[in-house]
């Protein structure tokens, strides 16, 4: 943070030479957008399009709520129309962010990430001493087990109750996503680093690693009414990310001197309304939600009182013939139930013997 970027590009090829001579290349997605055949489209599924896939199923596995997954995946497209100015390769054609990037790579990624939330939340973890399983088997099992977690809970962000405090609250966390994800972007671009390098793939694990908490205690935060402070690793990761910022704006003053702020200042008023808004209509839908789960249980207990009501009646009516002969008294004579008769005859037998 204290350095300029002479001494940051000469301290990075210190450790990696290679990064010395390397400039990144420039590569413009949007050219000829009006061109669309099959053939171009399919130019356009490169390692990115993967990256996007995974990198949208690990967000859905921390976030766990499909409305603020996708307000975010939305909201970022806006946010490379903000800064395409400063980084060209942002810039990419109005099919491919529509339809490559929101709709089939991140819509896949966050329906899979669900899908594989649904299933832990129904799994049963069972977890057992090693030295108790004698097959090699079960101990390769046991070991691979090692890496799941203990437990999944079940992530409710918003109550169909909640408060203004938590609406504002997930607002922030949509923005400073976004923040966190141009650092990236603007981080690569200045200090000329290559995607694939290690220096890149060691950051995003990183930040994917310091997530993982830090999205549980912010949610504890939020949700928790007896959670008065955030959780030390949430403001570990805020330090991060506006540290970052602060190093992307240093480094790279002669980039940001070209800023248009008036896209800027659009930017972060449209983020905050887009927020508003998903939030919203996430709590309108969830409070529905809730609504027809109510109407249904109510409509099965009644549904069930009803058919507690039929069946004594029909039990009945199927019994009435033996419900008749034993209402009958025993001194009606030959009208008397046949274990009424058995047991005088067995008397009147007794009285013969002896």
């Amino acid at each position: 943070m204290f350095q300029n970027l002479k001494v940051m590009k000469s301290m990075l090829g210190w450790f990696y030479p290679e990064l010395l001579e390397y400039h990144i290349p420039e590569k413009d997605y949007a050219v000829n957008c009006s061109d669309i055949t099959l053939e171009r489209v399919w130019g356009h599924v490169d390692v990115f399009a993967f990256g996007h896939f995974w990198g949208w199923t690990l967000k859905a596995l921390l976030i766990r709520h499909y409305g603020i997954c996708w307000t975010i995946s939305v909201m970022w497209e806006f946010t490379e129309l903000a800064f395409y100015h400063l980084l060209p390769n942002l810039a990419e054609c109005w099919w491919d962010a529509i339809f490559l990037d929101v709709l089939i790579c991140n819509g896949l990624g966050i329906w899979f990430g669900m899908y594989l939330c649904k299933k832990l939340e129904m799994r049963s973890y069972y977890w057992e001493s090693i030295k108790d399983i004698h097959s090699t088997t079960g101990k390769l099992k046991r070991a691979v087990l090692q890496l799941t977690p203990e437990s999944w809970t079940h992530v409710r962000w918003l109550d169909p109750n909640c408060t203004y405090m938590r609406f504002l609250a997930l607002c922030q966390l949509v923005i400073l996503w976004q923040i966190a994800e141009l650092n990236t972007f603007f981080l690569k671009h200045i200090l000329e680093i290559p995607t694939d390098h290690p220096l890149s793939v060691a950051r995003l694990l990183l930040i994917a690693t310091i997530s993982a908490p830090t999205l549980r205690q912010y949610y504890t935060y939020v949700t928790d009414p007896r959670c008065c402070r955030v959780g030390t690793q949430c403001w570990v990761f805020c330090a991060i990310t506006l540290s970052e910022a602060i190093v992307c704006v240093k480094l790279g003053s002669d980039l940001f001197a070209l800023t248009e702020i008036t896209y800027i200042i659009a930017w972060l008023i449209f983020q905050l309304l887009l927020s508003v808004l998903c939030v919203y209509l996430c709590v309108v839908y969830a409070r529905r939600l809730k609504n027809n789960q109510r109407h249904e249980f109510e409509a099965a207990s009644q549904k069930e009182a009803a058919l507690r009501e039929r069946s004594p009646k029909k039990s009945k009516s199927l019994n009435f013939v033996q419900d008749y002969v034993d209402g009958i008294p025993a001194s009606g004579g030959t009208h008397a139930s046949p274990s009424r008769r058995r047991s005088k005859r067995a008397t009147c037998n007794g009285d013969k013997r002896s």
